[in-house]
């Protein structure tokens, strides 16, 4: 999907460059956060990837209840648990994270892909940021 076709679906707007997590990020993302964290307990952000962003492996910790929900909007993308086959993503597919689960997510090479990021409260959560997806291991991918 090119930039003009993406933009015209993405209807949460591709937000600003995601520079505090940049270093977690192969190529651009862009964040537009969608709820205020002051306000509500849940913190919902519209995450787009340029074609071939991804992030890193990582982790979404807790002791009970957390994790993440991924809601697919617009484009193209990758969801991959570790020991598992990537999948496919496109807009309407919902993808649910459980905690303590090591993955990955982000667009296709040849499409820009944007999902709302849903972070699913619990107890004793935290991040953790682990190594990049490999070129070879993203290029294996159809």
């Amino acid at each position: 999907m090119n930039k003009e076709e993406f933009e015209k679906a993405n209807v949460f707007g591709l937000g600003k460059p995601n520079d505090a997590f940049a270093e977690y990020f192969i190529g651009q993302s862009y964040l537009n956060p969608l709820t205020d964290p002051k306000e509500t307990c849940l913190f919902l952000a519209n995450v787009t990837f340029e074609p071939g962003c991804r992030n890193n492996w990582h982790i979404h910790h807790a002791s009970k209840g957390g994790g993440q929900l991924l809601i697919c909007i617009a484009g193209y993308g990758w969801y991959q648990e570790e020991g598992k086959d990537a999948v496919s993503l496109e807009p309407g597919k919902v993808i649910t994270i459980p905690a303590n689960v090591k993955h990955w997510h982000g667009a296709k090479k040849d499409s820009w892909f944007s999902h709302i990021a849903i972070e699913v409260p619990g107890e004793d959560t935290s991040n953790e940021w682990c190594e990049e997806v490999s070129d070879e291991e993203y290029n294996k991918l159809g």
